[in-house]
């Protein structure tokens, strides 16, 4: 359990106070939460990584087959003539004794017979069995089985990994849109003010009450805040092709918002997940594990092997299959390294080292979580004081343009004045927009780094 911490505390009752005065689009939150949704569903990256998640469950399946028996067809045919051969005498053996029996019995009944020569090669000689195989003893395999298991285990990690990272990816990608978009009005409303200030400064010089200067210095204005419009629509485009393309969609598909509506938001609840429960971390326990397993695999090669068989066949020559063809065959198998000079033992002091890097690996990657989870609390309510401060900065800046514009029309402020006004109007007006969505982008990434967004299975 999470330990109490004041200061913490305190931070967190003026964040989720201050964002009860955040104008938000509740509908658009509404619909990043279902482009979330779509992206963690079609995003392409997401697919290939669930394929290889897949193709590790798959791996998980063939290392537990090798536990089942082995079944397998097999046949020779062979057949050949000339080659080394072996002479056996039956003629000169067995012609004396035929002779013999043949003057007793006055007959032919015993005929002459030539010696032998036996040739090496069989002539038309077929086997044919279904051999039957299952290991008894092998530790291989099931050390194999426990890590083709743990490997499933790392590549589901690595999904949902990615998976947070592709939650903030969108988001943010969603609040620089929604930056772009509101910079365009914001333009579009200074435009509109300035060819207004163009248009009277052009009558006052028509009817000689106004100089050149000011019609050209208005003129010049116009164009200036025509050339950052223009930039405003290129971010924006630019920032709709890559919110598309993280979504798997076309790259100009509209994207849904609508800023009319209010929302309270809240920052994300950090005691969701233990840091010793993150992903991150999980991985890289996991890969220690499979290098455990390694070692484990190592010294269990002085085990011996033993493996059965089973040969049911048929086995003669001309093809012939009858009761003295057919047989069966049972053997058992066994396998002992004696000497590979040294080999396993190095292997062993290697998976020993790669333990070690494993330990390092899980110590800083811990800190470095912690780390970002701290900057990530920082990085929040800095860009919350930075918005209430753009917020009062708008409102001053209003109440002096309108100070300087109602000055403006009668006279008593220069036109150099009004555009200073203008802009700083225009500014303070962009900086509250960037800052709202600094703020919203600082809380999807305390929400990654915290990782207190719910994935769905």
């Amino acid at each position: 359990m999470e330990t109490f911490n004041p200061k913490i505390k305190l931070a967190k009752l003026f964040v989720m106070a201050a964002f009860a005065i955040i104008p938000m689009s509740l509908q658009a939150q509404s619909a990043l939460d279902d482009y979330v949704h779509e992206g963690l569903k079609n995003n392409l990256l997401l697919q290939q990584r669930n394929l290889s998640l897949q193709q590790a469950q798959q791996s998980l399946q063939i290392a537990k087959s090798y536990f089942m028996p082995s079944v397998t067809l097999l046949g020779d045919y062979t057949s050949g003539s000339g080659g080394r051969s072996i002479s056996i005498p039956v003629g000169d053996l067995l012609n004396p004794v035929y002779t013999s029996l043949n003057q007793m019995t006055q007959s032919d009944q015993f005929p002459q017979i030539d010696n032998v020569s036996q040739n090496f090669f069989p002539k038309n000689f077929y086997d044919a069995r279904v051999r039957t195989s299952l290991p008894i003893i092998n530790t291989d395999l099931y050390v194999n089985r426990t890590i083709q298991g743990q490997q499933v285990m790392m590549r589901e990690f690595e999904v949902d990994i990615y998976k947070r990272q592709l939650v903030l990816d969108i988001k943010t990608a969603y609040f620089n849109y929604l930056t772009a978009v509101a910079a365009i009005k914001i333009y579009e409303s200074g435009l509109a003010l300035v060819n207004k200030n163009v248009e009277i400064n052009e009558s006052l010089l028509r009817n000689g009450r106004s100089l050149p200067a000011n019609y050209l210095r208005s003129k010049s204005e116009a164009e200036r805040v025509k050339s950052e419009l223009n930039s405003a629509r290129n971010t924006e485009a630019n920032a709709k092709k890559y919110f598309n393309f993280l979504l798997n969609k076309n790259l100009d598909s509209t994207i849904d918002i609508n800023i009319t509506n209010l929302e309270t938001t809240s920052i994300p609840d950090t005691t969701v997940i233990s840091l010793q429960q993150r992903e991150e971390l999980q991985l890289i326990k996991t890969a220690r594990d499979i290098n455990q397993s390694t070692l484990r695999l190592n010294r269990l090669t002085r085990v011996p092997k033993v493996n059965a068989f089973l040969d049911l066949g048929s086995q003669a020559s001309d093809w012939k299959y009858n009761n003295d063809s057919r047989y069966y065959l049972v053997g058992v198998q066994l396998s002992l390294p004696l000497f590979q000079g040294f080999r396993n033992a190095t292997t062993i002091r290697q998976s020993k080292l790669e333990i070690q890097k494993t330990e390092y690996n899980l110590l800083n990657t811990t800190r470095q979580l912690q780390l970002a989870e701290s900057v990530a609390k920082n990085d929040l309510q800095t860009t919350v004081q930075n918005y209430l401060a753009s917020r009062e900065q708008l409102k001053s800046a209003q109440s002096y343009f309108n100070l300087i514009e109602k000055g403006y029309q009668q006279g008593v402020n220069t036109l150099i004045e009004f555009l200073d006004a203008r802009n700083q109007l225009t500014s303070s007006q962009l900086q509250q927009s960037l800052r709202l969505f600094e703020m919203l982008t600082a809380e999807a990434k305390l929400e990654r780094e915290t990782a207190s967004y719910t994935l769905q299975y």
